[in-house]
């Protein structure tokens, strides 16, 4: 396996480890290194072990056998807060903050400047102010957090990090529910943080994220690293072909796309389906027995399109046949009514009400 090569020595290196679940090895040897001033994205198929080599390095799960060292000293986190006072800090893809309080208590909780006894909130207001200004983020910090979209909200959780003196922080998917400008201001954010020194792991499935953003890459296969690269190194195809364990070959001009059965007739056409701002019109066919794919990336109109052929979303133009018959959804009941189901991005706030049981969800 290739390493990529560094002259300082990293500030955090977990070593050989594994953990293991009933009927499932989720972690073989394993190791991960985070060097100070850089951005390091851990790459990998849904199941590679990314998420449990996260929770051991957060104190979320105890290894099984392994070590972590950080600048030069063992630690064993034994709890999320056990890590972030030793310096490292997680922002996850649904943040995992209060919605309902105010911006500057989220970034102080646990932590609140007090004076003669009491809460200063005049100083945690300037406090939280001014390390939301060091990401070039201006808000009121006396709203509350549910007030503003999820990337200012990541930035609040970024600040927190800030706030107890992290050195290390991970992200893990934070980029799978923003718009491109939301991107675009994360990674300018994450650009100055690696200029400050911070040490940062990114998790993301995103091909062209990783190689706008990173230095270094660590990919996993089957709960073992595969390697570490540099990634001036490694091409896109080269790293898919680690990720999934194929040979690097590179494909060939021309060659077809085989088909693997007889196709099935169509039970659902699209013909010039589209909506102003969001999606251009478009056409689409789907077949039975079959798994169509659709590939973009954020902001491409995936989305869009699928909510348009549920009826959440209503289309400028085009038509949607059923079999033979046009059947131009208006609402998300009509196309319930013709057989059609939608498993939407957000679980939290539109897949499903989590006041409710889950066997009053399933009969909804």
């Amino acid at each position: 396996m290739t390493s990529a090569t560094h002259a300082a020595a990293p500030v955090l290196e977990l070593r050989g480890i594994c953990k293991q679940f009933p009927g499932v090895k989720a972690l073989n040897e394993a190791s991960l290194r985070l060097f100070p001033g850089e951005v390091h994205t851990l790459m990998g198929q849904n199941g590679a072990g990314k998420s449990t080599l996260i929770k051991v390095l957060t104190g979320v799960y105890a290894p099984d056998r392994g070590s972590i060292v950080m600048e030069g000293r063992a630690i064993r986190p034994q709890s999320t807060q056990d890590a972030q006072s030793l310096g490292i800090s997680t922002v996850y893809q649904e943040v995992n903050l209060c919605p309902n309080l105010s911006v500057a208590e989220n970034i102080f909780i646990g932590r609140y400047p007090r004076r003669f006894g009491m809460v200063d909130w005049r100083a945690m207001r300037a406090q939280a102010t001014a390390l939301l200004e060091r990401l070039e983020v201006r808000i009121d910090v006396s709203k509350p957090l549910a007030a503003y979209p999820l990337a200012i909200q990541q930035m609040v959780a970024i600040s927190r990090a800030l706030n107890i003196s992290a050195r290390v922080l991970i992200l893990d998917e934070p980029t799978s529910s923003l718009d491109e400008a939301e991107v675009q201001l994360l990674f300018r954010v994450l650009s100055s943080l690696r200029e400050q020194g911070m040490a940062i792991l990114f998790v993301t499935h995103f091909l062209d994220q990783t190689y706008a953003i990173s230095d270094r890459i660590t990919v996993m296969r089957n709960g073992e690293r595969e390697g570490e690269y540099a990634v001036a190194e490694l091409s896109r195809l080269a790293l898919v072909n680690k990720m999934v364990g194929a040979p690097e070959e590179a494909p060939q001009a021309g060659d077809a796309l085989q088909e693997a059965r007889p196709q099935g007739e169509v039970l659902l056409q699209a013909r010039g389906l589209g909506r102003k701002g969001a999606l251009a019109p478009m056409d689409l066919d789907i077949r039975a027995g079959e798994m169509l794919g659709l590939c973009g990336l954020l902001g491409s109109g995936r989305t869009e399109l699928a909510r348009l052929l549920f009826g959440a979303d209503r289309a400028d133009s085009g038509s949607i046949r059923i079999g033979e018959r046009a059947h131009p959804f208006s609402t998300p009941r009509d196309a319930i009514a013709e057989g059609i189901g939608f498993c939407s991005e957000d679980r939290k706030h539109e897949g499903a009400i989590l006041e409710l049981s889950v066997r009053e969800n399933v009969i909804l």
